[in-house]
C-alpha cells in the first residue's frame, strides 16, 4: 500500500480533477484534537480544523462515542422513510440555542451550501417573491444558487454561467476598501430603486462574519438596518452561520454579537464535528410554508451526523467552549499585534474567527505575502488557510479544545514563517 506523500500526489494527479484545489502536499494518516499526522508520520498542528468544522477538535472521545453508539443499532433508514427520534432531539435543541424566543423548526441537510438553497426556498415560499439580496465577498457554496449568492468571481463562479435570475448584490462594509455601513446601506436603497422593488424582494442574505470573505465582521449598525429594511417591506433575513456558527466567535452563533434576530439561520461545518450534516433554522410559520415533500432529501439527517451533532453540543456546553474561543481569540490577537509585521494591515474578527490581513504600502491587497507565509508555516508543521477576495488574508481556526501548550508551539512557528 502507499505510504509517501509523493506517490499518493502522483495517483491523486492522475485520478482526480484539477477543479479540486487542495492546500496541503501531505496526505493525512491520523488525527487527534488539533493535531494531524502525514502518511509518513510527521506530526502538524491543525489551525485549520478541516475549514471550521472541527471546533470540538478531531476525534472528541464523547462524538466518536456517539457514533459508535449509533453505528451498533443502525446507519440509514431516511428520515422521510422511517423516521427516527434523534432527528427530533437535536431539532429542539437547535430551535432552543438559536436567537428569538418565537416558536422555532429546524430542517437537516447535508452540506452548507444545501442549507443555503433550502433557506432560499422557504424564503420564497413564504413571501411569494422571488428577489435575494447577498453581498460583495460572500460565499455561500458551490451548488448553482450558492454561486449566484457567492460574491467571488474566481474561482467559484468563473466558466460555470449562466447563474439563477432575480439575485443581487451589495458592498459589504471594508474600511480598508472605503466601503462604509452607510456605503452598503445608501446600495441597497439604490438597489430597490434602479433594479428590483423591494415588495418583490424574497429575503436578504449575509453572513454575521465573511468566511472566504476574509473574516469580515458585519458592524451591528449595519445587522441593524437591514432588520429595520427587512421589516418595513416584508423581507426575510437569512443569516449564514456554516462557518461562524457553534461557539467560533465567543457566541454559540455570530449574530447574537449585533442583538438581531433573523428570520432563518443556516448552519452546518462544526454542527457535527466532522461528520456531514447542515440545518435551516427558522421562525415555525416560514418553515411549514414550504409544500409537503419539497423539503429533505436521501442522506439529509442522516444518524450518524445527528448524534455526533448531540454530542457536540454537549461538549460546547461542558466544556465552556464560548468562554475558551474569547479567550483563545484574545491570545491570538495579542500575538499577531506583537509580530509587529509590516505588511499586516488589519486583525480582526469575533472571539477564536480571526484573521490577519495582509497590504502593500501603497495599499494594495499582498497576496504573495499571505500565501509565502502559509508555505513556510506548513513547511515547519502548521497547517494555515487563506481566504478574501484577493487571497491576501490569513485565518485562523485552530479547534477551540486546542491545549495551551500546542497553541504556543503553532504561535511560535507562525513567529518563525512571519519572519523567515
Amino acid at each position: 500500500m502507499t505510504q509517501h506523500n509523493q506517490d499518493w500526489q502522483v495517483r491523486k494527479n492522475a485520478a482526480i480533477p484539477d477543479g479540486i484545489g487542495i492546500t496541503c502536499d501531505f496526505y493525512a494518516d491520523r488525527a487527534l484534537n488539533a493535531e494531524l499526522w502525514d502518511v509518513e508520520g510527521r506530526r502538524y498542528i491543525d489551525f485549520a480544523a478541516g475549514i471550521a468544522v472541527a471546533n470540538t477538535g478531531h476525534r472528541h472521545p464523547r462524538v466518536v462515542e456517539a457514533i459508535r453508539a449509533q453505528l451498533d443499532a443502525f446507519t440509514h433508514t431516511a428520515f422521510q422513510v422511517a423516521p427516527y427520534g434523534s432527528y427530533v432531539e437535536l431539532a429542539e435543541h437547535i430551535n432552543r440555542l438559536t436567537p428569538g424566543d418565537h416558536p422555532k423548526k429546524t430542517a437537516f441537510f447535508t452540506t452548507g451550501a444545501e442549507a443555503l438553497e433550502n433557506a432560499v426556498k422557504i424564503a420564497r415560499a413564504a413571501t411569494g417573491r422571488t428577489g435575494v439580496v447577498a453581498f460583495s465577498g460572500a460565499f455561500h457554496g458551490r451548488t448553482f444558487m450558492g454561486m449566484a449568492l457567492t460574491g467571488k468571481v474566481s474561482p467559484y463562479k468563473q466558466d460555470f454561467g449562466p447563474l439563477p435570475a432575480e439575485v443581487y448584490h451589495i458592498p459589504f462594509p471594508n474600511p480598508l476598501e472605503g466601503v462604509t455601513t452607510q456605503d452598503s446601506l445608501r446600495a441597497l436603497d439604490l438597489l430597490f430603486k434602479a433594479d428590483i422593488a423591494p415588495n418583490r424582494v424574497a429575503a436578504i442574505v449575509i453572513e454575521p462574519v465573511q468566511g472566504e470573505g476574509g473574516f469580515n465582521v458585519a458592524p451591528p449598525e449595519l445587522l441593524r438596518a437591514l432588520r429595520e429594511r427587512c421589516d418595513t417591506h416584508g423581507i426575510l433575513l437569512i443569516v449564514d452561520e456554516v462557518q461562524s456558527g457553534f461557539a467560533r466567535t465567543g457566541k454559540m452563533f455570530a449574530i447574537e454579537h449585533s442583538g438581531v434576530t433573523p428570520d432563518l439561520i443556516t448552519m452546518a461545518k462544526s454542527l457535527a464535528g466532522g461528520m456531514p450534516l447542515s440545518g435551516v433554522c427558522g421562525r415555525a410559520e416560514l418553515m411549514d410554508a414550504a409544500p409537503r415533500g419539497s423539503l429533505g432529501g436521501t442522506y439529509a439527517g442522516n444518524p450518524l451526523a445527528i448524534a455526533a451533532a448531540l454530542a457536540v453540543l454537549d461538549v460546547i456546553e461542558d466544556e465552556n467552549l464560548i468562554a475558551r474561543a474569547d479567550a483563545l481569540g484574545q491570545r491570538l490577537r495579542r500575538t499577531l499585534a506583537g509580530f509587529a509585521h509590516p505588511r499586516i494591515a488589519e486583525i480582526r474578527g469575533l472571539g477564536a474567527m480571526v484573521a490577519a490581513e495582509f497590504r502593500h504600502p501603497d495599499g494594495r491587497p499582498d497576496a504573495d505575502t499571505a500565501a509565502r507565509i502559509q508555505r513556510r508555516a506548513l513547511e515547519r508543521g502548521l497547517v494555515l488557510l487563506t481566504c478574501g477576495t484577493h487571497g491576501h488574508v490569513i485565518r485562523f481556526l485552530f479547534p477551540l479544545t486546542i491545549p495551551d501548550g500546542l497553541l504556543e508551539e503553532g504561535l511560535a512557528i507562525l513567529q518563525e514563517a512571519m519572519a523567515a
